[in-house]
């Protein structure tokens, strides 16, 4: 598998991402790109400007708990209540927060500050997810004609370091069932459920980082990954077989009916 970087110059609001990607490299018809979603919420003007944000009580008292700006706060809660989500808990600069976003058909995301983040946008703005990944990944591949992954970075439980997910994708199947499959010595797969679009995500993260790379796509060759018709949110996992799930329940104070649940 060959990964290439795909790097551009300083994107802004209104640039043509795709014109971008093109101009930088000659995609093959069995490429696959991943491409930033902060880029892509960059391009499409959904940076949020700090110096316009009033924070609400909530905002100021979550603030206070760990250690942010009100208003970047207030940004967070924004984009968590437009995806029906809730507080699960609260550490030195982040809001765990728990997420189900319209059009996202099985499971939740469990993210930090509901995606948002104030690092590769400009000073005194806070950029979160395209406001429909969905559609975004739509729009790029109409003009790339390859399948398209929109990725984000992540933390693990209990790990250092940051790795990535895909937030949505088009042209492939995001996950693999290997259950009823025979493993090495013959025994029957029961659950594993290989999660080809986060894997190829941080693969091309790798690559791509989270600095001042400038590099906000990539292309993933020589992949071995069928191509199909699929497009929409990679699904979660649901509650009742969620192993980590009662870690991660809205924090004290919130109901799930308050806060978005669905």
């Amino acid at each position: 598998m060959l990964i290439l970087p795909i790097r551009t110059g300083l994107l802004r609001a209104g640039s043509d991402l795709a014109k971008e990607i093109l101009s930088k490299v000659t995609l093959e018809r069995s490429d696959i790109v991943v491409v930033s979603s902060k880029a892509i919420a960059t391009v499409e003007g959904a940076a949020m400007n700090l110096s316009e944000i009033t924070p609400s009580p909530e905002a100021i008292s979550d603030a206070k708990r760990c250690n942010q700006d009100p208003r970047f706060t207030e940004c967070i809660l924004r984009e968590m209540k437009r995806m029906n989500g809730f507080v699960t808990s609260t550490s030195p600069f982040v809001l765990l927060t728990s997420l189900k976003p319209e059009g996202m058909k099985t499971g939740r995301i469990l993210c930090p500050n509901a995606g948002m983040d104030l690092s590769n946008t400009d000073m005194g703005f806070a950029i979160g997810w395209p406001k429909d990944p969905v559609t975004s990944a739509e729009k790029l591949r109409a003009t790339l004609h390859v399948p398209v992954i929109i990725s984000d970075s992540c933390s693990r439980p209990s790990r250092l370091g940051v790795t990535a997910f895909a937030l949505a994708c088009t042209g492939i199947d995001p996950l693999q069932s290997e259950v009823g499959k025979s493993d090495l010595f013959g025994k029957k797969m029961l659950v594993t459920v290989e999660a080809i679009a986060d894997q190829l995500a941080t693969a091309a993260n790798a690559v791509m980082g989270n600095a001042a790379q400038c590099i906000p796509a990539a292309v993933i060759r020589d992949h071995g990954v069928p191509f199909s018709n699929f497009c929409g949110w990679v699904d979660g996992i649901e509650e009742g077989v969620d192993m980590f799930a009662s870690r991660y329940a809205p924090s004290k104070g919130a109901t799930r009916s308050d806060t978005g649940k669905t």
